[in-house]
């Protein structure tokens, strides 16, 4: 399984990968073995929960970590049979290690009650302002990585839904997600030690970028 594409899992559970993908999609709903296709599959599926989800969230929502699981059983539950459920194996990526699976649940409450709780609704008056929010809530969402699959871009969804709430039109994540990938994941590590700001500096470009 390239290090590029999927996370390596330090234990093994069985049936992991779908049989028939060399090792290169995890088991799934649809018995998809192709790399290519599950990727399609998966951007298909966010398209259609972030436009379920722009028409039914709130300007004045708070989420919760219930929310953050509904909205992952919204777009993958017709793939994987754990959509919406906490992970249960450790993963890593690069070298670096998130969050054991044993500790998710009690780290996603701890997000809820110091993270969401502050700053949802997004309520801002600077872009500072917002940039900061967005930067924390990612950072330590990251740190968790409370599913098997999809943490990045359902944390990018969830940046959105709260840059909506802001005032903000919907952001431009291309070039945080492809050119600067390497300084995306150094402000995620950067979070280990509550340092906040590299990721803010790129919430702030996103921001720019799409106003």
């Amino acid at each position: 399984m390239g290090s590029r594409d999927r996370y390596d899992t330090s234990n093994h559970i069985e049936d992991h990968c779908e049989p028939g993908s060399n090792g290169k999609v995890l088991k799934n709903l649809l018995g998809i073995t192709s790399l290519q296709e599950m990727q399609s599959a998966e951007t298909e599926a966010l398209w259609a929960a972030e436009e379920q989800l722009l028409k039914e969230v709130g300007q004045d929502q708070a989420f919760t970590t219930q929310d953050i699981c509904s909205m992952h059983r919204l777009w993958l539950g017709g793939i994987y049979a754990w959509a919406g459920r906490y992970r249960q194996v450790n993963i890593s990526k690069d070298g670096f290690s998130f969050a054991m699976a044993h500790t998710v649940p009690v780290l996603m409450e701890s997000l809820e009650r110091e993270q969401l709780q502050r700053y949802t609704p997004c309520f801002f008056d600077t872009r500072e302002e917002i940039a900061q929010a967005l930067a924390e809530v990612h950072v330590e969402l990251m740190l968790v990585h409370p599913f098997r699959e999809g943490n990045g871009r359902l944390g990018r969804l969830l940046a959105t839904l709260m840059g909506l709430q802001a005032g903000l039109p919907p952001l431009d994540f291309s070039k945080m997600a492809a050119e600067s990938k390497e300084d995306y994941f150094s402000a995620v590590r950067a979070g280990m030690d509550r340092n906040y700001r590299p990721m803010m500096l790129l919430f702030a470009e996103a921001i720019e970028r799409s106003t």
